[in-house]
């Protein structure tokens, strides 16, 4: 049996522990498809909640983000395609949130304009 040293036994494990962490470190992403999938869902639904007449920045910012994340994905850049696909999801319910609070305000605004008409009218027949 061969007789190591604590110094050379400390180098080979210190070498393996490197190897292992590199190999770990390159070790691949997968393709965030799933991601991908749900961001373009997000962005659909965020178009059809009126995203693009009531949140039109937040609807550009997100489309261009999910086609930031289409090229990643065709370069293999998967970290990437997932951070942009996260990204244009996020700004996708953004832009929801804008406009359901855009059609909101619509809507209260059409409601107290009916109440004063209605006053109006009561007005009138009073008088």
């Amino acid at each position: 049996m061969k007789n190591v040293s604590k110094y050379q036994w400390f180098r080979e494990i210190s070498g393996i522990a490197f190897a292992a962490a590199v190999m770990a470190g390159c070790a691949s992403v997968p393709a965030p498809t799933e991601q991908i999938a749900v961001s373009t869902a997000a962005v659909a639904n965020a178009v059809g909640a009126g995203g693009p007449e009531f949140a039109p920045a937040e609807m550009r910012t997100a489309q261009e983000k999910l086609d930031g994340a289409n090229k990643a994905m065709a370069a293999k850049d998967y970290e990437r395609a997932r951070w942009l696909a996260e990204q244009a999801q996020v700004d996708a319910q953004l832009a929801v949130t804008k406009a359901r609070s855009a059609k909101a305000q619509k809507a209260a605004f059409a409601l107290q304009e009916d109440n004063r008409v209605l006053r109006e009218e009561l007005d009138r027949k009073r008088n």
